[in-house]
C-alpha cells in the first residue's frame, strides 16, 4: 500500500510559522490561503491551507503559537496528533470540509519536511517516476455566456484543452460553438455544491443539452433526482465525481461504481486517506485526474507532483496558477508540464 512507504518517515519539528497569501482570480473573487511552514534539522517543509473563508485565515494567523506540533514523530504519529487538534479554535467553519483543508496543510508540510530530512523526494519514496503532466484550463464563461473566452484562449494557444462550468444560461448555440472546438474535455455541473456560491441546481434541460452536445466529454458532479437520473442511463462511464470524494468510503457511497474520479488532495485531509483512495482506484480500475483549489503557492506544486505520479496523461485541472489570473499575460507554460530535474521533498519544481 502507498501509505506504508511514507508512514514511518521520521520528522523533527522545531518550530512553525504561518504566512498568508492573497490574489484576485479569474473567477471574480479574491483568494486567500495560508502557507504552513514547519522547520527542523535545517530544513523547511511547506503546505497550503486552501480554506475558502478569508476571515478564517485571519483567525488562523491570530492563533500562531497556539498549536503544539513541535517534537519528533513518524509521519503517521504526526498525522494522528494533528487529526485530534481543533485547528479552528472552538469555532465551527462555514463548511465541514474546511477542517480537511486545514489538516492537509499541516500534514503536507510535515510530509515535505520528512522527505527533505531523509534527503529524498516523493517519487523515489513511492518507487515511481515523475512524468510530464497534461493539464486543462478551467474557466467560466462570460455573462451572458457566448464562448468568447474560450475562443480568446484558443487564439492564444490552439492546443489548449478546457474544463468548463455549464450554467442554465448556456444556449444550444453556445454549446455548439464550444463543441466545435474539440477542446472541451470536462463539463462540471456543480450539482453537488449545495449551499455554496458555485451551486448550480439540477436542470434537466441543461443536463440533456450537455450530454448530447458533448458526446465524448466527461461530465462532473451532476445532481441526480427523479428527473435527471434517467438522462444518465447508458452514460454512467462518462460521469466523474469531485466534491463528494474525501476518502474510500465516499467512493463506495457513490450511486454506481465510477470509471473516473477527480482527485483533489486537500479534500482528503490526511496523507493516508489520499493514498488509500488512490490505491482503491488502482485496484478497481477507476481512472483519475487531478483537480485544484485556486492554490496560490506550494499547494499547486503538490497537486502537480501527485498528478505526475499517478495520472499524468489525464485531463488534469491543474494548470499553473498564472492561468487563474484575472488577466493572464506573458508567456504561459503550455501543457504538458515538464517534471523537475532535481526534485526534493513533496514539491515539484
Amino acid at each position: 500500500m502507498l501509505y506504508d512507504n511514507v508512514s514511518g518517515l521520521e520528522v523533527e519539528i522545531d518550530a512553525y510559522d504561518l504566512e498568508q497569501r492573497e490574489r484576485d482570480t479569474s473567477s471574480g473573487f479574491t483568494r486567500a490561503t495560508t502557507i504552513v511552514s514547519v522547520h527542523g534539522d535545517g530544513e523547511t517543509g511547506r503546505g497550503e491551507d486552501v480554506t475558502y473563508d478569508n476571515d478564517a485565515h485571519d483567525a488562523l494567523h491570530g492563533s500562531i503559537g497556539d498549536f503544539s506540533i513541535t517534537g519528533e514523530y513518524t509521519l503517521d504519529e504526526f498525522s494522528g496528533q494533528v487529526s485530534e487538534m481543533d485547528l479552528f479554535h472552538g469555532t465551527e467553519p462555514d463548511q465541514a470540509i474546511f477542517r480537511n483543508y486545514r489538516q492537509w496543510a499541516f500534514e503536507s508540510a510535515a510530509l515535505d519536511l520528512a522527505l527533505k530530512q531523509a534527503d529524498t523526494n516523493l517519487s523515489d519514496c513511492l518507487d515511481r517516476t515523475y512524468d510530464p503532466v497534461r493539464f486543462v484550463v478551467s474557466t467560466r464563461l462570460e455573462e451572458p455566456p457566448t464562448g468568447n473566452v474560450v475562443g480568446d484562449w484558443l487564439d492564444r494557444n490552439p492546443e489548449l484543452e478546457f474544463k468548463l462550468d455549464p450554467t442554465s444560461e448556456w444556449t444550444t448555440e453556445v454549446i455548439e460553438r464550444l463543441a466545435a472546438t474539440d477542446a472541451v474535455q470536462t463539463l462540471d455541473l456543480k450539482g453537488q455544491y449545495h449551499g455554496t456560491t458555485v451551486d448550480q441546481p439540477a436542470d434537466p434541460e441543461l443536463y440533456e443539452r450537455i450530454i448530447e452536445g458533448f458526446p465524448e466529454a466527461l461530465i462532473e458532479d451532476p445532481e441526480l433526482n427523479d428527473e435527471t437520473r434517467p438522462l444518465f442511463e447508458g452514460q454512467e462511464a462518462r460521469v466523474t465525481w469531485d466534491y463528494p470524494i474525501r476518502g474510500v468510503n465516499t467512493v463506495e457511497d457513490l450511486p454506481w461504481e465510477p470509471e473516473w474520479l477527480n482527485i483533489k488532495p486537500s479534500r482528503f485531509g490526511s496523507v493516508q486517506s489520499l493514498f488509500d483512495t488512490i490505491d482503491y482506484c488502482r485496484e478497481h480500475d477507476i481512472r483519475m485526474f487531478g483537480g485544484g483549489q485556486f492554490e496560490l503557492d506550494v499547494g499547486r506544486e503538490h497537486i502537480h507532483a501527485v498528478a505526475s505520479l499517478f495520472y499524468s496523461n489525464a485531463p488534469n485541472d491543474v494548470a499553473p496558477k498564472a492561468y487563474n489570473d484575472p488577466d493572464p499575460s506573458g508567456d504561459l507554460t503550455p501543457s504538458p508540464l515538464a517534471p523537475p530535474e532535481t526534485p526534493r521533498g513533496f514539491s515539484w519544481e
